[in-house]
């Protein structure tokens, strides 16, 4: 059936109606180029954003949510007016064992500290952690380990520093696991490295140790300074923090209408915006890209059209020679899919140098906006694909064109 794609004549008539006329065969495939560029081009550049989002989220589980104690503003069963809340592990239990579709909660404390090493000192945050959250914030360590639960019972004094904290206490080269750094005037060993974390929310996380050293040497008690709350996948986790936050409230004896008593940032419901975002995004570059594609194919079948009216005469000589209106029909449309695919892969390789350079010049660097620009093959076997069906259909309307006149009135044609 297919047999006719390999002929020499095929082509060499496909390639004589080409040369005829240059210029406005190449302006017409213009707009095919233009639309698979925008198509490749978008589409990539989306791309570039999830992994620029993914990278800032990636350490989190998204579907969290941080709840902390602040002041209340409103009196309630004798309390006044602008009591300080503060959490405690009874309360973080509490949320866990009542709050459905909780899958972790993670009670946390953190302190600022000058930490010192030999004659090199800093300024970083300390967190009282639990081995859980590697779980749901996980460390790209470079050496070491993570907080155990072996160093929650004992009591360990170790310690988990980041990049930063290894950079200027320790000079270039030297291994830090098995040293030995001193935080609040008490001597840690230093068990694991991990890499710097690039997003920009929350706390900072400088160094970890085990959440029960911390409440020895900062006296905590039972109060603990935040909890990191993450819901099952299939559970709306705004629907959790408002269970965890009436929950709170009653434990605490705290109005239920009072919306100050416990602050929180929604991880999950911000997380979800920006899929949101991103989502409308590609199917707004999928709309644009498609109408501009069909814009571009229309304009070939109209030049087909011009072209099936200047060969006219050389459609009524080979019909009279015998030719069906059927071989007629398949010479024209092979010349229609055959700009589409020319003009289609001329934007595929353009888009693909655009993404290239966006790359280069926004995807570089720990701050990149636009990381690993890029779109799959699949996206781009769909494009050809699209661009073949578009072909063949815009081509049959001046192949039946070419074919509906008689062979007679064609060779009278001047």
């Amino acid at each position: 059936m297919f047999k006719f794609l390999f002929e020499r004549d095929t082509w060499q008539e496909v390639f004589d109606s080409f040369s005829k006329n240059k210029l406005r065969s190449i302006l017409t495939m213009v707009g095919v180029w233009w639309g698979v560029l925008l198509l490749i081009g978008l589409l990539g550049s989306a791309r570039g954003l999830e992994n620029s989002f993914n990278r800032l989220f990636g350490s989190f589980a998204t579907n969290s949510v941080f709840v902390w104690g602040q002041s209340t503003s409103k009196p309630f069963k004798g309390f006044q007016e602008g009591r300080r809340i503060k959490l405690s592990l009874t309360d973080a239990k509490k949320v866990a064992e009542n709050v459905d579709g909780i899958e972790f909660v993670v009670p946390r404390n953190q302190n600022q500290s000058t930490v010192v090493r030999n004659f090199l000192s800093g300024n970083f945050g300390v967190n009282g952690d639990y081995p859980l959250l590697d779980q749901v914030q996980k460390k790209k360590l470079i050496y070491g380990r993570f907080i155990n639960q072996n160093d929650i019972n004992d009591n360990k004094k170790v310690v988990v520093i980041s990049e930063d904290v290894y950079k200027q206490l320790f000079e270039k080269n030297d291994m830090p696991i098995g040293e030995y750094i001193e935080i609040n005037k008490i001597n840690f060993k230093v068990v694991g490295m991990f890499e710097n974390g690039n997003q920009n929310m929350g706390p900072t996380s400088d160094m970890h140790i085990p959440f029960t050293t911390f409440q020895q040497i900062y006296n905590q008690g039972d109060n603990i300074g935040w909890i990191m709350i993450t819901g099952k996948p299939e559970y709306d986790i705004k629907q959790i923090e408002e269970d965890s936050k009436l929950l709170l409230k009653n434990l605490n004896k705290i109005h239920p209408k009072d919306k100050r008593a416990f602050g929180s940032f929604n991880l999950g419901k911000e997380f979800a915006k920006i899929t949101g975002f991103l989502t409308g995004m590609q199917f707004l570059t999928w709309f644009v890209g498609i109408a501009t594609l069909f814009a571009g194919v229309f304009a070939i079948g109209n030049i087909l059209l011009i072209t099936v009216k200047e060969r006219t005469k050389e459609i009524g000589v080979r019909r009279a020679l015998g030719a069906t209106p059927f071989e007629i029909k398949r010479q024209i449309v092979v010349e229609a899919v055959f700009l589409t695919i020319v003009a289609g892969l001329f934007g595929i390789i353009s888009g693909g140098w655009i993404l290239i350079l966006l790359d280069h010049f926004f995807g570089q660097g720990e701050d990149a906006a636009i990381v690993n620009a890029s779109v799959s093959i699949g996206v781009v076997f769909i494009a050809l694909i699209i661009l073949v069906v578009l072909g063949t259909l815009i081509g049959l309307i001046p192949a039946n064109k070419a074919t509906s006149i008689k062979p007679i009135e064609a060779l009278r044609e001047e």
